[in-house]
C-alpha cells in the first residue's frame, strides 16, 4: 500500500518528465531508502520541480483530500490563465447558497452528512482531471486581521475570476497560515453527483455550498460566475477567523471625503445612488487597530489596500414618521442601539446587514460600541427620508460631508402626534 501511494504521488511528473533523465539515485541523491522499495526492487527517480509541479504544494493538497493527477498550476497570472483557455464567462447571480454553521438570514441549509458527501464528490473529482488550478488570496489587505483563502478549481476561467475578488497576498502565506479558508472549484462535475448529495436540483448553473467549521466553500457548476454570492459566502466564512485576529467585520461601505474617511452604513437604495462616490459597492469591511480596509479588491489600484481608522460613523436610516431627525449625533451607547437596529420605514435589518452572517448580532453590536469608546469616533443618524423625497445621491453625500464640519446636535426623538 505505501509504495502505491508513493507511485500515485509521482505518476504524472514521471510520466511527463522527459527533460529530466533517469538517472541513477546515489549520483543524484535522490534515493528512496532500500527498506521501502526492496518488495519490489526497483528504483523510483524524483523528477526536478517545475510549471505545474511543486512537491509542497502537491503534499498540500493532499491535505485537502485533492491528490494531484498530473500537473497543479499556482497562481498563474492572467495572460497565462488565458493561454489555458480562461475566459471571461457571463456573470450569474441569485444562485442557491446553502450554508452548514450558525448563521443569520439569508442562506440554505446544509447538513453535516450532506457536506461531506458533497466534497468527496468534488475532491474525487478533481483528483481525476488532469491539469487543476490553484490560486492564493485574502480577505482583506490587513495582515494581521485577513483571512487567507486557497483556490483549487478545475477550470482556469475560474481562477481568472476569483483573482479578480480576492487580494494579493505573499507567495507561500497560505502555506504558513493556521486556519485558511478553502474554496473548491467544481465546474464540469456532473449534475447527477450534485443531485446525489441531497440537497434538490442543482439546476442548469449550479449552486453555493460553505460549511463554517471546515472553513470550506464549494462551487459546483457555473457557480464562480456568481460573484455576489461568492462574496455573501466569503464574508460569512471569514467573520469567525477575522473576530479571531482582533479584526472586526463589518457590513459596511467607505466614503473618503478629503483627508476623511467616513464608515457608511446604509440601505441599498441610497449605496446604489452614490456608488461612483464609495471606494466600493460591496457591502464589507474589517476594522482594527490597524485601520479599515474592504473585504474584497475594489477594482482601482490606485486607492489604497489600506484607510486610516474612520473620521466617523454614519449610520443611515430611512423614517417618514417625523421620529427620528434629520441629523443627529449619537452616543456610543446610541449609535449602537441604532447599528443593532438598522431601522428602515417600519423594517429592520440588524448590522445593516442582507447577506449571510456567521456572528451574533447582538455579539457585533458590543463590539462596535467598544471600538467607538476605545478608539473615540463620533457617530451620526442621517434620516434620509425625512421629508417627501429620499435624499440619495450626491445630496447624500453632501449632507453626510455637513455633518462632519457643523455641530451637529444630539439624537432626540421627535414625538409625533396621531390623529
Amino acid at each position: 500500500m505505501r509504495n502505491y501511494l508513493l507511485r500515485r504521488f509521482l505518476q504524472a511528473p514521471l510520466s511527463n518528465s522527459r527533460s529530466v533523465p533517469a538517472v541513477s539515485l546515489s549520483a543524484r541523491r535522490y534515493a528512496v531508502s532500500a527498506p521501502l522499495i526492496e518488495e519490489e526492487a526497483e528504483t523510483v527517480v524524483f523528477p526536478r520541480e517545475g510549471p505545474g509541479f511543486s512537491y509542497g504544494l502537491n503534499w498540500a493538497l493532499a491535505g485537502k483530500g485533492v491528490i494531484v493527477n498530473d500537473k497543479a498550476f499556482r497562481n498563474l497570472k492572467s495572460p497565462e490563465l488565458q493561454q489555458k483557455g480562461a475566459t471571461i464567462a457571463e456573470s450569474l447571480s441569485g444562485l442557491p447558497i446553502h450554508v452548514r454553521g450558525d448563521v443569520f438570514g439569508g442562506a440554505l441549509e446544509i447538513s453535516k452528512a450532506q457536506f461531506s458527501k458533497l466534497l468527496k464528490q468534488v475532491t474525487s473529482h478533481l483528483s481525476s482531471i488532469s491539469d487543476i488550478y490553484v490560486h492564493d488570496g485574502a480577505i482583506g489587505s490587513s495582515s494581521k486581521c485577513d483571512a487567507k483563502v486557497r483556490v483549487i478549481s478545475d477550470s482556469p476561467s475560474a481562477i481568472l475570476s476569483l483573482s479578480n475578488v480576492l487580494w494579493k497576498t505573499p507567495t507561500r502565506a497560505v502555506s504558513h497560515d493556521s486556519c485558511p479558508l478553502t474554496v473548491y472549484v467544481a465546474s464540469s462535475l456532473s449534475p447527477g453527483a450534485m443531485e446525489a448529495v441531497g440537497i434538490g436540483s442543482p439546476g442548469k448553473n449550479g449552486f453555493i455550498a460553505a460549511d463554517i467549521e471546515r472553513s470550506s466553500l464549494i462551487l459546483c457548476g457555473k457557480a464562480f460566475s456568481d460573484t455576489n454570492g461568492i462574496k455573501a459566502a466569503l464574508s460569512a466564512l471569514s467573520g469567525p477567523i477575522v473576530s479571531a485576529r482582533g479584526g472586526l467585520p463589518l457590513s459596511a461601505r467607505l466614503l473618503v471625503s478629503g483627508d476623511s474617511v467616513i464608515l457608511l452604513f446604509a440601505p441599498e437604495d441610497i449605496v446604489r445612488s452614490c456608488s461612483d462616490l464609495l471606494v466600493s459597492m460591496d457591502a464589507g469591511v474589517i476594522l482594527s487597530s490597524q485601520g479599515v480596509a474592504p473585504f474584497f479588491q475594489t477594482g482601482n489600484s490606485s486607492r489604497p489596500n489600506l484607510y486610516k481608522l474612520p473620521a466617523a460613523v454614519i449610520l443611515a436610516s430611512s423614517d417618514s414618521s417625523g421620529a427620528i431627525p434629520s441629523v443627529s449625533k449619537l452616543s456610543p451607547g446610541q449609535a449602537t442601539f441604532h447599528f443593532l437596529a438598522g431601522y428602515q420605514n417600519g423594517k429592520f435589518t440588524p448590522a445593516y446587514n442582507e447577506i449571510p452572517l456567521s456572528a451574533n448580532p447582538l455579539e457585533l453590536s458590543k463590539a462596535v460600541l467598544s471600538k467607538l469608546k476605545d478608539d473615540q469616533i463620533p457617530a451620526f443618524l442621517i434620516n434620509a427620508n425625512e421629508g417627501e423625497k429620499l435624499t440619495t445621491g450626491k445630496d447624500f453625500v453632501k449632507l453626510v460631508q455637513s455633518t462632519l464640519t457643523k455641530n451637529v446636535p444630539a439624537f432626540k426623538p421627535k414625538v409625533v402626534r396621531r390623529s
